[in-house]
């Protein structure tokens, strides 16, 4: 690694460049699966159903009162879903881990450029020490010097 190279870098998008379709898709339908929009839709839905196969078509309804075809429906909706949530959460983990490793190189760089700047001062610090003792010693010369011819 050079000294100058910079190591910040928006991750999320170098991460989201390499998604394929089914991996977009399955983290757009894992969103909307955990959203109100979701809940509200799906609560109504199941309302609907219930009250269509309970009260309006009491004669002879579609899915009577056990709703069975209500369940293998439900059954189904989280066989579905529960896999694309799954990858979805695995990405968001692999993405979750390369930003873990950009932060601990930017936190690596940072220790180093931190210790040689320390080593900078402490070498500009020893060096003006040097350069007082000797600016002193000419004082103190030039005080002798002008001792002596008085």
């Amino acid at each position: 690694m050079r000294d100058h190279e910079l190591l910040t870098k928006y991750v999320d998008t170098e991460f989201e460049q390499s998604w394929s379709l089914g991996e977009r898709l399955a983290d757009r339908i894992a969103a909307f699966g955990g959203s109100w929009t979701f809940l509200i839709c799906f609560g109504v839905f199941l309302a609907l159903w219930i009250g269509i196969n309970s009260a309006v078509l009491i004669v002879h309804p579609p899915d009577p009162y056990p709703f069975i075809l209500l369940n293998l429906i439900l059954s189904c909706l989280a066989a579905i879903q529960a896999p694309i949530i799954m990858m979805s959460q695995n990405r968001q983990e692999a993405k979750d881990r390369l930003r873990s490793q950009h932060d601990y190189q930017v936190n690596l760089k940072a220790e180093l450029e931190i210790r040689h700047l320390h080593e900078k001062l402490d070498h500009l610090l020893s060096h003006q020490w040097d350069r007082l003792a000797r600016i002193q010693e000419i004082q103190l010369d030039l005080l002798s010097e002008i001792g002596k011819n008085r």
